[in-house]
């Protein structure tokens, strides 16, 4: 099967054919999640060097365990999951480092050591905002830099990456309706620390 055809293929097939000796069905699944991770991983980590080491060693993770997948759970979904607890491991070294290092400030390994505004999405401003939006994008980044781990994680794969709840509730190891009472809790929280602002939140669910 050519190239072409092979990309008409599900993700279960692709890794299906990749297992059985075709690489070039691999490639067809990098090609369709590589920037979708890195967007993902970068969200996490901040930092574009350290996302792209995450999001190889989670594509080594996938050729690695690749004949471990059952085809009744969604690919992207486990995928996800792999980047995930890739970003949690790294986020735990990390705080580790600092614990051990206080004498280096301003590490850019961790989630903070990026723009806030190149984190998380925003709504797109009318022509009268304009001027306004990057200082209105600061906040809203520093907003959700602010919410619980849980409700931000759950926020950035709602908001950024426009995954379904019932997929989030995979990729967490927790319910759809977890997802969405997180997703609930992060919007009322959002409004809390935006009041003066007053951002649509509610477009964001």
């Amino acid at each position: 099967m050519d190239g072409q055809n092979l990309k008409n293929l599900q993700d279960s097939e692709l890794l299906e054919r990749y297992c059985a000796g075709q690489a070039e069905a691999f490639s067809v699944l990098l090609q369709r999640y590589q920037a979708p991770i890195f967007n993902f991983v970068l969200r996490s980590v901040g930092d574009p060097a350290t996302a792209e080491d995450v999001v190889q060693d989670t594509f080594t993770r996938i050729i690695q365990k690749a004949g471990t997948f059952r085809s009744e759970s969604k690919f992207s979904t486990w995928l996800y999951r792999i980047a995930r607890n890739l970003c949690i491991d790294h986020a735990r070294r990390m705080r580790h480092r600092r614990h051990r290092s206080l004498d280096v400030p301003g590490d850019r390994g961790d989630a903070e050591g990026s723009p806030l505004s190149e984190r998380i999405a925003h709504p797109r401003p009318g022509t009268d905002a304009e001027a306004e939006a990057p200082a209105l994008r600061d906040r809203i980044a520093e907003a959700v830099q602010n919410l619980p781990e849980e409700q931000r994680e759950v926020f950035l794969m709602r908001q950024v990456q426009h995954l379904p709840y019932a997929e989030i509730g995979a990729i967490t190891g927790s319910s759809e309706n977890t997802a969405k009472s997180r997703m609930r809790y992060a919007l009322l929280r959002l409004q809390e620390l935006l009041a003066d602002v007053a951002p649509d939140t509610e477009a964001m669910g």
